[in-house]
């Protein structure tokens, strides 16, 4: 005789509902339903009003787990740190890119001007997250000619805007891109001028 599988807890019922509502919200927005949430995760519909008192309690939780920076922060300090300075670069701006442009994908089905408001400390995980960024600097610190704190607020705030589609107008900036702009800019370099030789003059 095969046994029941184990009941879920609570907790693990929300978590799970929240991982299946948020593919459904970047798709539908709000239109996304409760049975579609409830088939998505092949549970009776009233069973999600056991976990969530309201959709929109379930959307707010979905939502702020989508804007939760824990994941990117994990792994852009596990960005090895034994790569070159651009590759280095190119990977942490490939992690933030993929992160904005789901971020405002999702606002823009969910009609959001701004994220939601978090319930964690906010400030701390940002400043986090800038010392993430500066940690993959700081071995080239000597490269640069301006501190390091302004390059990886430069390489971030490009990376942002690079990544919106109005901002952009729709030629989103590629990670390669944004580096080779925050490393060497856009001026071509200026030929190295040669002295005249004896039989020239």
């Amino acid at each position: 005789m095969s046994r029941r599988a184990a009941r879920m807890t609570a907790d693990d019922r929300r978590a799970q509902l929240i991982d299946v509502t948020l593919p459904l919200l970047r798709e539908h927005g709000r239109a996304t339903t409760t049975k579609q949430i409830a088939e998505a995760a092949g549970i009776a519909e009233g069973t999600i009003f056991r976990a969530f008192e309201t959709k929109d309690e379930l959307f707010l939780c979905a939502l702020e787990k989508a804007f939760d920076p824990t994941d990117l922060i994990e792994r852009t300090e596990a960005i090895d740190l034994s790569l070159p300075l651009r590759e280095r670069m190119v990977a942490a701006v490939t992690l933030l890119s993929e992160r904005f442009t789901s971020m405002f994908t999702l606002m823009s089905r969910m009609g959001m001007l701004q994220p939601p408001r978090a319930r964690r400390h906010t400030e701390e995980l940002r400043a986090r997250g800038l010392a993430a960024i500066e940690a993959l600097l700081a071995p080239d610190a000597d490269a640069f000619r301006v501190d390091v704190p302004q390059v990886a607020h430069t390489l971030r705030l490009l990376t942002f805007s690079g990544s919106h589609p109005h901002i952009t107008e729709g030629r989103l900036l590629s990670p390669d891109q944004i580096v080779d702009v925050v490393l060497h800019g856009t001026l071509a370099p200026v030929p190295a001028q040669t002295t005249p030789t004896q039989t020239e003059k």
